[in-house]
């Protein structure tokens, strides 16, 4: 029972951070459109992980492609296999970028990395979701769960979370630093969160629309966690409704998703509070035109 919940709370918060705006109500978000999906070499095959992929492959508004095997996008690495371990040293990476907080990764565990590769921490606050879901799942109370999570209430909270990254300035402080290691790195770099899809989420597509890939190219690839993802989630929620935790696991879809209303939360915030996207890149995260002019010739064929 103790494991159950050990999984329960230490995916809650992988289910809920990294991107987005309003709450939708439909439990199925759309899936990525085949170009993204189908792409070779997009998702990567990697003993512990179904969320990690390449963002390489991207075409910009100049027609030029984002760079492959450069920057990887992943779920947090800390239940890699030995296999998963050597499969991530094969990639040469020269740093891994984490966005959990101190009691994630005192939950998950710290990442599993090959020799050699930097762990460097940036994290990203999580308007205490952690806690939130850990305790209306622990609860055990159908009647709470519901009007916590039931009615748009776990909605709301997500567009929250994803606001919370545009306005709280430590989140935008990590995020600024997070894209000026991106920019800086002469070897292949990878960034994570827990699950992978929120803090992840954002955070690839600052970077994607910052180096002049459309938004809606971008978006593509936010919403690809969700079919990654599908199968584990359903796993989770199963799991929780066996140990008696609860009687309507779906009331965590929401959490579980990513969904285009998060990330246009995300997007909407940027604007409403630094005027545009360019300044929210300058006056919200820091970035120089050095930072950015290097993002690009980093990033980007």
């Amino acid at each position: 029972m103790r494991s159950v919940y050990r999984a329960v709370s230490a995916s809650a918060v992988a289910l809920a951070l990294a991107a987005a705006l309003s709450p939708v109500a439909a439990h199925a978000a759309p899936a990525a459109p085949a170009s993204v999906t189908t792409a070779p070499g997009r998702v990567l095959s990697v003993p512990g992980l179904v969320n990690a992929r390449d963002l390489g492959g991207y075409t910009t508004y100049d027609g030029k492609t984002t760079k492959w095997a450069t920057v990887y996008r992943t779920e947090t690495l800390s239940k890699l296999t030995p296999e998963g371990v050597n499969a991530v040293g094969a990639l040469g990476l020269g740093k891994v970028v984490d966005l959990r907080t101190t009691p994630e990764i005192s939950a998950d565990g710290t990442d599993k990395l090959p020799a050699g590769v930097t762990a460097v921490a940036h994290p990203v606050d999580d308007t205490s979701l952690f806690a939130f879901i850990g305790g209306v799942v622990r609860s055990k109370d159908p009647v709470y769960q519901q009007a916590q999570l039931g009615n748009g209430a776990a909605e709301a909270r997500m567009t929250a979370l994803y606001r919370g990254f545009v306005t709280n300035p430590a989140n935008r402080a990590q995020l600024g630093a997070a894209i000026k290691d991106v920019a800086g790195s002469t070897r292949p770099i990878a960034f994570h969160c827990s699950a992978g899809k929120d803090r992840t989420g954002v955070l690839a597509d600052t970077i994607l629309r910052a180096v002049g890939v459309p938004a809606s190219t971008s978006e593509q690839d936010y919403l690809l966690s969700n079919s990654l993802r599908a199968a584990s989630d359903k796993a989770l929620r199963d799991q929780v409704k066996a140990a008696g935790y609860m009687q309507n696991p779906d009331l965590l879809i929401p959490l579980q998703e990513v969904r285009g209303d998060y990330l246009a939360a995300f997007r909407n915030q940027a604007v409403a509070d630094y005027g545009s996207f360019g300044a929210f890149l300058t006056d919200g995260l820091g970035l120089t035109p050095s930072d950015l002019l290097k993002l690009r010739t980093r990033t980007v064929s």
